[in-house]
Formats: structure tokens, C-alpha cells, sequence
């Protein structure tokens, strides 16, 4: 085998995002590169796409020696997570395909001893407040005002590193190494609840570890897991309400949807269930592993699950799998 073809079997696509105007999607790997997908021709339906419109309408490298760990889109820019840096890129530049440089960046702290920079797992943008928050290898939490790019606030209650961050309200959830589900009030940056599931026998997986791969909520349930099973928690009094009856080797995508919930992980499927557990949909998965899935409903219906491969899987109505992308 060639050395290309090495890394493309080896390859693993850990975040995707859309563009703001949900006309294009983008997809991140290991080797640094960004593959932009233009999704008017890929839902269409009745067009049958030839083997080149499988593969992204374009792609640029924004570092071949650096793995892209996280995306997140403002109406502006899309912002990547890397090692130790945090970069932004103009969507007016990524959409025409022209001059696609980073406009700026933010640099981690590297605050324990040490020349290892901290993986930026995470992102979220809280667009009422134009705030960026970043879950880091560094146990760390970091809260930065988009215009200005400075640090707001370091949450530190974590002791390992930090997996999944979401957003409600003034509610921060965040879900890590160490197996807390950490709930924060972001009003004074204070964390007034924790849940520990792998305490709980029946959801605690001793063979996978007490890690939470991915978390979220909505105003009357939170969801959560990793290496323990993927449970459903009643958000004000902390009890469990649903131990999902899914076959995975851990979790890594875990979110409520409407009256929905959307799983997946080490699997050979993404899952969409019921609050109570009932399996609606098994939707196969290309790679082993599932990293990241995102959907949108408007202009284009879609659902793409990335993870262990260098393959897409896309959905246009979020049961079954319409086509397979290449980046």
C-alpha cells in the first residue's frame, strides 16, 4: 500500500459542522484537512451522483501534522479546535473556495508542567452572549468573548480531561475523563450539581471505564454516557429515569432532539429511540466507531454520522442511510 492510501484507510473524521446558511457542510480528520461538502446537489434525490460528487467539493490543510479535534460555525466563521490552538476561517472565503487563511486564533494555556499542548476536544458558541467556550485535555473549561478573544473564566472542577460541553439557558453541561456530569450556572460560572453515573450498578461498564463521551439535555431530561450505558436523568431531581437498551463499547454522541433521542458510538449503528427506549431507527455506520453527527432540517433535511473512517453517512430523513460520502 502507498503511503496516501495508508492514511485514508487509517483515517478518522472526529467533528463536522454546517455552514450558517445550511448550504454546505464541513467534515474534519486526523490529518488536518477541512472537506467541503455543498449539500443542494447531495440531497437531491433524484439525481444519481457519479463517483466524483461523492467526494468533497473541496478541501484545504490547516496543518498536516495537527489532528482537527472540534467545529463549531458562527455566522461568520468557522472556528476549529486543535492542539493547543483554537482557529477561525471566513465562510465567505470557504464557500467561494478562495483564499481560505485563518483570520485569527487563540492560544491554550498550557498551565500544568510540561511541553504537552492540550487537545481542544470541544466547542460551543453561545450566540446571545458571543461567547466561545472550549473543553480542553487540560481538565479545563475555557470561556472566551469572541471580539475580544480573551479568556473570560477557566472552569477547573474537572480532574481529567473534558469530552462533551452543551448548552441551555444558563446551563452549561460538560462530561469527562473522569466520569463527572458536571452542571454549571453560567450567570456566576459556578458549578452547583454533579451526577456520577458509573456509581449507579446498572449503568457503571467497570470493563469500559467511568468516562462520559457525551452529554445533553433539554429543560426536563439530561442524557448522558460513555463508558457507562447511555441513561436518561430527570434534570431537576437528579434520578435516573431510562437505561437505553443499546449494544455499544461506549458512547461518544448523546443528545436530545425534539421528542427524540439520537445515540451512537462504538457501534455498527446510530441509534434514534424513544425517552422510554424503544429503538425507532438502526441506521448502519461506515466506521466501527461513531465521532460526530450533525442534522439540520432547513434548506436541506440531513443527518451525517463521521467517526472511524473516511467515510460520511448521510440521511435525508433521519431513518435511513441515503448515501456515502468520501473525504
Amino acid at each position: 500500500m502507498t503511503t496516501n492510501s495508508i492514511k485514508a484507510f487509517y483515517n478518522t473524521i472526529l467533528c463536522q459542522t454546517f455552514s450558517p446558511c445550511g448550504n454546505y457542510f464541513v467534515a474534519g480528520d486526523i490529518y488536518g484537512k477541512i472537506s467541503v461538502f455543498h449539500l443542494s446537489r447531495l440531497i437531491n434525490l433524484d439525481v444519481k451522483l457519479s463517483k466524483e460528487e461523492q467526494f468533497p467539493k473541496y478541501s484545504f490543510v490547516i496543518d498536516p501534522n495537527i489532528q482537527i479535534n472540534s467545529l463549531i460555525s458562527t455566522d461568520t466563521f468557522l472556528i476549529v479546535g486543535t492542539v493547543g490552538e483554537i482557529r477561525a476561517y471566513l465562510w465567505k472565503s470557504i464557500k467561494t473556495s478562495k483564499s481560505v487563511n485563518c483570520v485569527w486564533s487563540i492560544d491554550i494555556p498550557n498551565i500544568k508542567d510540561g511541553l504537552d499542548k492540550p487537545d481542544v476536544n470541544c466547542l460551543y458558541f453561545i450566540k446571545d452572549k458571543d461567547l466561545l467556550l472550549a473543553g480542553c485535555g487540560d481538565n479545563n473549561i475555557y470561556v472566551y468573548q469572541i471580539e475580544t478573544r480573551k479568556v473570560l473564566k477557566v472552569l477547573s472542577e474537572h480532574t481529567d480531561y473534558i469530552h462533551d460541553l452543551t448548552v441551555l439557558g444558563n446551563d452549561l453541561i460538560s462530561g469527562g475523563e473522569d466520569g463527572l456530569v458536571c452542571i454549571w450556572d453560567l450567570r456566576d460560572y459556578k458549578r452547583i450539581n454533579t451526577i456520577q453515573p458509573y456509581l449507579n450498578n446498572d449503568i457503571d461498564r467497570p470493563e469500559l471505564g467511568k468516562w462520559i463521551g457525551a452529554v445533553g439535555y433539554n429543560e426536563d431530561y439530561l442524557i448522558c454516557g460513555g463508558g457507562p450505558r447511555l441513561s436518561l436523568w430527570h434534570f431537576r431531581s437528579l434520578n435516573h429515569s431510562t437505561i437505553f437498551p443499546i449494544e455499544d463499547k461506549g458512547i461518544h454522541i448523546a443528545e436530545i432532539y425534539q421528542d427524540k433521542i439520537f445515540a451512537g458510538g462504538r457501534s455498527p449503528y446510530f441509534y434514534q429511540m424513544c425517552f422510554n427506549g424503544d429503538i425507532i431507527a438502526e441506521i448502519p455506520t461506515s466506521g466501527v466507531t461513531t465521532y460526530s453527527a450533525i442534522h439540520q432540517e432547513e434548506p436541506y433535511k440531513a443527518l451525517c454520522i463521521a467517526g472511524s473512517s473516511r467515510k460520511i453517512d448521510v440521511c435525508s430523513n433521519f431513518i435511513y442511510r441515503d448515501l456515502v460520502l468520501t473525504v
